[in-house]
C-alpha cells in the first residue's frame, strides 16, 4: 500500500429510508469533474442520517464497483435496492488528489471491504426498517448475450453457491441480484445440496431465462440467530419485472364482451374473444390473457364452469386477475401462484426508491410529453422542490 493510499479514508454509508421517505439527495454528473457526485443532501434525511456529504463520489453500491460505469446504471442500481442501499464513498478532495496519483479505487474499496466486511441493510424487509424480518427473494434473469452477468463459488463450511463477480451491466445486477448471496433454488427446483457442476448445468440448460431464489448474508445470519428455518413461502416477489393486472369490469348490456376458455395445453383459463368497446376492452383485457382469480379467489385449480358460474355471481361487476404470456411463464418457473403477488402487494405498497439524476449539459437531453390518466389514487406521484436547484421534481413514482 502507498503512502497515498493508506491516508484514504472511504466511508461506508448505510441508507435505510421509510416507505413515504426519499433517500434525500441528488446523484450527479458534472461538466469538467469525474465521478458519480452526491449533491443536495436534505438535512434531516436518510442520507444526512447515513454521513452522506456534498461532493462525496460513490465507489461501491450495495458491494458493486461503479466509479468507471455509466451514470445512468449506477442510478439504476440504486433505485432497485429499494428502501435500502450501502455506498461506498470518498470525500471530494480525497478522491480528486487519488485520481491524480492513479489511485486504483477498485482496488481501494476492496481492501476496506475486507477490513470492515459489512453487511447491507436487509433488503427483503417490508419497509426497510430496523426489526422487521427479512426475506430471501426471486430474481428473474433475462440473458443479454451469452452471460447472464455473475460467477458462483462454494464455501467451506457453508451450504450451498454463492453469488460472486457480479458485473454492474449484467442482467443479474438489473434483475436485484447483489454479490455473496446465496443460491437456494433455480426454476423452482432446491439447489442447496447440489454440486457446482449440477447447478452450472441447470442454469444453462434453462435458456435464455432463469428464475433464482436467493438469500442475502443478512437473511441466512438472522434465521440462523433466531432458530427459524428459511421457507420458499417467505421470499418476497416485488423484484419480479411483470407483475399480474387487477382489472375492474362493469357488466354492459351485452354482458363483459369476452369469452372464457378452457385450453388442453394446460395454459389456464384463457380470455377470448373480446368484443371491441366492450367491458372488457375498456377495462384493458387483452387476447390469451389467462385468468387467476375473481374478486380475489384463485381460480387456477377450478373447473371452466365452476369459473364460469363465479363469474356469474359476481353480478354486475368483477375483479379479475390476469397475467400476460410473458407473466404467466415467469411465474410458472418459479413455481408460483401469480395470487401470491397481490397478496404481498396489499400488505405492502411497492415504491420506487428516489434518485434525482442530473445530466451532462452535453447530452442535450429532450423533453418529453407525458400524457396521465388519474386513477382511483390519483395520479401515482409525488412534486417535490430541492433546495438551491431550479424546479419542481417528480418523486416517489408508484408502480
Amino acid at each position: 500500500m502507498t503512502a497515498m493510499t493508506s491516508h484514504l479514508q472511504p466511508r461506508e454509508c448505510k441508507l435505510i429510508k421509510k416507505e413515504s421517505e426519499s433517500f434525500g439527495f441528488c446523484l450527479r454528473l458534472e461538466k469538467f469533474k469525474t465521478g458519480h457526485l452526491i449533491r443536495n443532501v436534505e438535512k434531516g434525511s436518510p442520507a444526512a442520517k447515513a454521513g452522506l456529504r456534498d461532493g462525496d463520489r460513490i465507489l461501491r453500491v450495495n458491494g458493486v464497483f461503479v466509479d468507471k460505469e455509466d451514470h445512468g446504471q449506477v442510478a439504476e442500481l440504486v433505485r432497485k435496492s429499494e428502501n435500502s442501499v450501502v455506498f461506498l464513498v470518498l470525500d471530494e478532495n480525497s478522491y480528486e488528489n487519488a485520481q491524480k496519483e492513479g489511485v486504483s479505487f477498485e482496488q481501494l474499496g476492496k481492501k476496506v471491504l475486507a477490513q470492515n466486511q459489512p453487511e447491507h441493510p436487509p433488503r427483503g424487509s417490508p419497509n426497510g426498517t430496523p426489526g422487521l424480518i427479512p426475506q430471501p427473494q426471486f430474481c428473474y434473469l433475462v440473458k443479454k448475450g451469452n452471460s447472464y452477468g455473475f460467477s458462483l463459488k462454494s464455501t467451506e463450511g457453508q451450504k450451498g453457491l454463492f453469488i460472486i463477480d457480479l458485473s454492474p451491466r449484467g442482467p443479474a445486477a438489473k434483475a436485484g441480484v447483489r454479490p455473496n448471496d446465496r443460491l437456494i433454488e433455480v426454476n423452482g427446483e432446491n439447489v442447496e445440496n447440489d454440486t457446482h457442476e449440477e447447478v452450472v448445468e441447470k442454469v444453462r440448460r434453462s435458456g435464455d431465462r432463469v428464475m433464482f431464489l436467493l438469500s442475502s448474508t443478512e437473511t441466512d445470519q438472522y434465521y440462523s440467530r433466531h432458530k427459524m428455518q428459511l421457507k420458499r413461502e417467505m421470499a418476497t416477489l416485488k423484484f419480479l419485472p411483470h407483475k399480474p393486472r387487477i382489472l375492474e369490469l362493469k357488466k354492459g348490456k351485452n354482458g363483459y364482451g369476452f369469452y372464457l376458455r378452457k385450453e388442453q395445453n394446460s395454459k389456464g383459463h384463457l380470455i377470448k374473444d373480446i368484443d371491441s368497446g366492450s367491458p372488457a376492452a375498456k377495462g384493458g383485457l387483452k387476447d390469451n390473457d389467462v385468468l387467476v382469480a375473481v374478486n380475489g379467489d384463485p381460480v387456477e385449480a377450478l373447473d371452466h364452469n365452476a369459473v364460469v358460474e363465479k363469474i356469474r355471481m359476481c353480478g354486475e361487476k368483477t375483479t379479475l386477475t390476469v397475467v400476460d404470456e410473458e407473466t404467466d411463464t415467469m411465474y410458472k418457473m418459479a413455481r408460483l401462484s401469480p395470487c401470491l403477488y397481490h397478496h404481498a402487494a396489499r400488505v405492502q405498497p411497492i415504491r420506487a426508491a428516489e434518485v434525482v439524476m442530473h445530466c451532462p449539459e452535453e447530452e442535450h437531453q429532450k423533453p418529453r410529453l407525458s400524457k396521465l390518466i388519474k386513477g382511483p389514487n390519483g395520479f401515482g406521484f409525488h412534486l417535490n422542490a430541492i433546495q438551491d436547484v431550479p424546479g419542481p421534481f417528480i418523486k416517489e413514482v408508484l408502480h
